[in-house]
């Protein structure tokens, strides 16, 4: 048994969804969130600076005691996602291979549909991956704007639908019978995108699907937290304010979320519950190396 928190990493307030999912199957588990407000959206940034802040990121939770990290970011999970499992002694889960072993057992026609960040679909991860399986046709779009809607709070509105249908027709053509969110921050518009798509084609999330492989590991290695823990849910942000992050969170989660702190990784200590953590490395030591951390 191990009551130390899962840390959940996200660009921004995407990875709630993935939170929210391994809260529910997990209802004991403690939880540490960063969302990287100060650096979204991460989708058309060079790989190599996505990589960076990424490890600076994963860095401050593991400097926080977290028993697993969960990247709940699927440009983040493109760039870095082996990086991360030789830097780290905990387990990492990342939220491409769930939706990519969903999509696969849900498709009917064998034509699916991928859409993300333009960082995520250039990597190619979606698609190298579903397409070992060589019944399988792959069609990927970019859909940038989405997340720009998301981090704005804006989930229902004619410009949202009107640009899912720009995005999406492509795709809608193509006879897909099956859609992968590869964004954490999508499901928010999963109204606008199944609208579109129409009422024959199946939208695959990544948030229960990571929430399950969460389950698996944790099981598996003899970490789950004991039957009397008192589970405790920590949220950070790295932006300028804890109260922008905080209102987004409540339009687009309710109240799920109550309370936000500050934390800037690399550089200063992370303020939590009015307590300082240890001082973190400067950004010229913290996570631009290639060392392990062990």
């Amino acid at each position: 048994m191990d009551d130390a928190p899962i840390g959940i990493f996200d660009s921004g307030v995407g990875g709630l969804t993935v939170a929210r999912a391994i809260s529910a199957q997990l209802p004991r588990e403690s939880i540490r969130y960063i969302g990287d407000t100060a650096r979204s959206p991460y989708g058309p940034k060079p790989i190599a600076d996505v990589r960076r802040y990424s490890l600076e990121v994963l860095d401050t939770l593991v400097d926080q005691g977290v028993k697993m990290l969960v990247i709940a970011c699927n440009t983040a999970s493109a760039a870095m996602l082996r990086d991360a499992r030789e830097r780290y002694d905990v387990p990492v889960v990342e939220v491409i291979g769930p939706a990519v072993r969903t999509a696969m057992s849900t498709t009917r026609n064998g034509r699916i549909g991928v859409i993300g960040t333009a960082g995520t679909i250039g990597s190619g991860a979606y698609q190298d991956m579903l397409e070992v399986n060589e019944r399988l046709t792959v069609f990927a779009e970019a859909c940038p704007r989405f997340v720009e809607f998301v981090e704005a709070g804006v989930t229902q509105s004619p410009e949202v639908l009107a640009t899912a249908e720009g995005y999406l027709a492509p795709l809608r053509h193509a006879g897909v019978d099956t859609l992968v969110l590869g964004c954490t921050h999508y499901p928010f518009l999963e109204g606008a995108i199944s609208y579109v798509m129409g009422p024959d084609v199946s939208l695959v999330s990544s948030d229960t699907e990571t929430a399950k492989d969460v389950y698996r590991q944790l099981v598996s290695r003899d970490l789950l937290a004991g039957p009397d823990s008192t589970p405790t849910h920590v949220y950070e942000a790295t932006g300028a304010s804890a109260d922008e992050f905080l209102d987004l969170a409540h339009r687009l989660m309710g109240r799920e979320v109550t309370e936000v702190q500050l934390v800037q990784t690399g550089t200063i200590p992370v303020i939590m519950s009015g307590k300082a953590s240890r001082d973190h490395r400067s950004p010229s030591t913290s996570s631009t190396g290639d060392l392990p951390r062990r």
